[in-house]
C-alpha cells in the first residue's frame, strides 16, 4: 500500500556479508557474484549531455490561498486536474484511528448535501469525465484527481468542488465501505508482499506515522460518520491546498473556473502542516514472517534514507539505478539472469518531507532462500567497497536521463514535476538541470553514499516464507525474530538470540 511519490526512482518505500554486522557469518555460502551476465543490442549513444527547458507551470495565488498551477498545453482537447490537500493525508491519522485519512478520502464521492452516490456516477459517465479521490497511509496530502474533455470541463469542475466541499457521507454508504474495506484488510493478510511491507514498515519507521502501512479491522469498525465529518471539516481546508491543471486550458480561463467553483472555500488560517523524521534505526536484524507450505520467499532488505531536499538525492537515483534499477540492474542480472532464482529482483526508495527508505527486494523458490539472500546482500557489499566499472557507471546514468527524456512528452508529467518543485521549495531550474546533475555524479560519490546508507550495522532483513524450510538458513546471517501472519512476534531464533 506505500505510494511512493512523482519523480522518486522507485514510486510510490543493502548489505556487506563479510565485513561484520548482523550478517557477518553468511553460512558459508561461496557462490559467487555474477560474472557472465552481458548486456547485447545496445544502441549507439551520446556523450552530450541532455539541455533542456522545460514549459513551466504558470503558477498564481487565489484569494483564499489556493495555489494554482496551470500547464497549457493545446494538442488534444482534454484537460486533467488535481487538488492536493495537504495535512489531508494519512500522516496525520489519530493515532488511535489509522486509517482515518483514507477512509474519508475514499467516501467523498459516495454522496453529498445534494447529490447521491449513483447520481454522482451517472453525472461523470455522461460527461466521459473522472473523478477520484485517494491518499495513503504515509503521505501528508489527500489529493482529488480528474480528467475531462475541454467542452465538459465546468461541469466536471462542478462535480470535483460538490464532492470535495459538501461530502454527506451517508450512513448506507459507509456501512457498504465498511464491508468492501473488511473483506480487502482480511485478504491482503494472505499476500506475503504485504506482510513483507508491513514488518519493514514497523522495522525502518517505528511508532512514526510511516510505521502504518493498512487500517485495522478494529480502526475500521469504530468509523463514525460524525469521524469523517470531523475530519474533513479539520483538515480539508484551502490553505495549503494547491489545484493543479494540465492540458486544454490557459491560466486565465483556469482561474476563472477554478474560482468560480472553490472561491467560496473559506481559509482557515491553519498553520502549515509539519513533519517529523522518523527515530534513528535500530541494529540490524532479520525478521522471519512464517507462513506454512510456502513454495517462495519474499525478500526485502531495507533501510533508512533520506528525504527529499537531501543532497544525496541525485546520487542515491544513481546508485540505486546500478543496483536495481530494471532489466540492467546488478541484483536483477545477478538473481535472474545468472542464477535464476527469481523473475526479478529491484530496489527502491521513498523520499518525502521525512526521512525515507531504500529497500531491495525479490521473489524466490524456498529452496535457495539462504543462497539467493547470500547473492544479494553481496551486491550491496560490492557496490559500497568497490568503485563501479566505468562503462556501467556511464550507461546508468544514461539510462536514468533517456528515460527522463521521455517522459517530457506527457504534459501530465510535467505539470507533476512542477507540482512536486513547488511542495518541496526546489529551485525554478530544478528539473531543466536534472540530466546535468545526474551526469556530473561521480562513481567516487555513489560509493560515499553506499558506505553512508548501506552500512551492515543499519539494515535489516525481511523474510515470508515456509519457516520449517527457511529458518536454518536465516539463521546464518543473525538473529531471527518469527513473526505469525498477524504481526505476533512467536519466538526468536539463533546467534545467541
Amino acid at each position: 500500500m506505500r505510494v511512493r511519490p512523482p519523480v522518486v526512482v522507485l514510486v510510490g518505500t543493502l548489505v556487506a556479508v563479510a565485513t561484520g554486522g548482523a550478517w557477518a557469518q553468511a553460512g558459508g555460502q561461496q557462490t559467487q557474484s555474477i560474472t557472465g551476465a552481458e548486456v547485447k543490442g545496445l544502441a549507439p549513444v551520446s556523450d552530450e549531455i541532455l539541455q533542456v527547458e522545460l514549459p513551466k507551470a504558470e503558477e498564481a495565488v487565489l484569494d483564499n490561498g489556493l495555489h494554482l498551477m496551470v500547464l497549457e498545453d493545446r494538442r488534444v482537447p482534454t484537460v486533467s486536474f488535481q487538488v492536493i490537500l495537504i495535512g489531508a493525508g494519512g500522516y496525520y491519522d489519530p493515532p488511535d484511528h489509522a486509517g482515518l485519512a483514507g477512509f474519508t478520502a475514499s467516501l467523498l464521492r459516495e454522496g453529498t448535501t445534494t447529490r447521491s452516490s449513483v447520481e454522482i456516477a451517472e453525472a461523470l459517465e455522461t460527461l466521459a469525465s473522472r473523478l477520484n479521490a485517494s491518499t495513503d497511509m504515509s503521505l501528508q496530502a489527500a489529493s482529488l484527481n480528474g480528467s475531462s474533455l475541454t467542452e465538459h470541463l465546468d461541469e466536471t469542475m462542478a462535480l470535483a468542488a460538490d464532492v470535495l466541499l459538501h461530502p454527506s457521507f451517508p450512513e448506507e454508504e459507509l456501512a457498504l465501505f465498511k464491508d468492501r474495506e473488511r473483506a480487502g484488510l482480511i485478504q491482503e493478510r494472505t499476500r506475503p508482499g504485504f506482510l513483507a511491507v508491513e514488518r519493514l514498515a514497523k522495522v525502518i519507521y517505528g511508532e512514526h506515522p510511516a510505521g502504518r502501512v493498512s487500517p485495522t479491522p478494529e480502526s475500521l469498525d469504530k468509523t463514525t460518520r460524525e469521524d469523517l465529518r470531523a475530519f474533513h471539516q479539520a483538515y480539508y481546508v484551502p490553505d495549503h491546498a494547491v489545484v493543479a491543471l494540465a492540458g486544454d486550458i490557459s491560466m486565465a480561463d483556469a482561474r476563472v473556473a477554478v474560482e468560480r467553483h472553490f472561491g467560496d472555500w473559506a481559509n482557515t488560517g491553519t498553520p502549515q502542516p509539519t513533519v517529523e523524521d522518523p527515530p534513528p534505526i535500530a541494529a540490524a536484524r532479520v525478521y522471519l514472517i512464517n507462513r506454512d507450505a510456502s513454495v517462495q520467499t519474499n525478500l526485502v532488505v531495507g533501510t533508512q534514507a533520506i528525504n527529499r531536499t537531501s543532497s544525496d538525492y541525485d546520487v542515491l537515483t544513481v546508485m540505486n539505478q546500478i543496483i536495481g534499477g530494471g532489466a540492467t540492474g546488478r541484483l536483477f542480472l545477478n538473481l535472474r539472469e545468472d542464477k535464476g532464482y527469481t523473475y526479478g529482483a529491484y530496489s527502491s526508495f521513498t523520499a518525502l518531507r521525512y526521512r525515507g527508505d531504500w529497500d531491495a527486494s525479490t521473489e524466490v523458490r524456498t529452496e535457495v532462500t539462504g543462497d539467493a539472500l547470500a547473492e544479494l546482500l553481496r551486491e550491496l557489499e560490492r557496490i559500497r567497497d568497490e568503485p563501479v566499472p566505468n562503462q556501467e557507471f556511464q550507461d546508468a546514468k544514461r539510462n536514468i536521463v533517456a528515460g527522463f527524456a521521455l517522459s517530457l512528452e506527457s504534459p501530465g508529467t510535467l505539470l507533476g514535476s512542477s507540482v512536486v518543485r513547488h511542495l518541496y521549495d526546489l529551485p525554478d531550474d530544478h528539473w531543466d538541470r536534472y540530466p546535468e546533475r545526474i551526469m556530473a555524479v561521480t562513481r567516487e560519490q555513489v560509493q560515499t553514499v553506499a558506505a553512508r546508507y548501506l552500512d551492515a550495522e543499519r539494515l535489516h532483513i525481511v523474510a515470508v516464507g515456509d519457516g520449517a524450510q527457511i529458518t536454518d538458513a536465516l539463521t546464518s546471517f543473525g538473529a531471527v525474530d518469527v513473526y505469525d501472519d498477524q504481526g505476533t512476534l512467536i519466538e526468536t531464533r539463533g546467534a545467541g538470540q
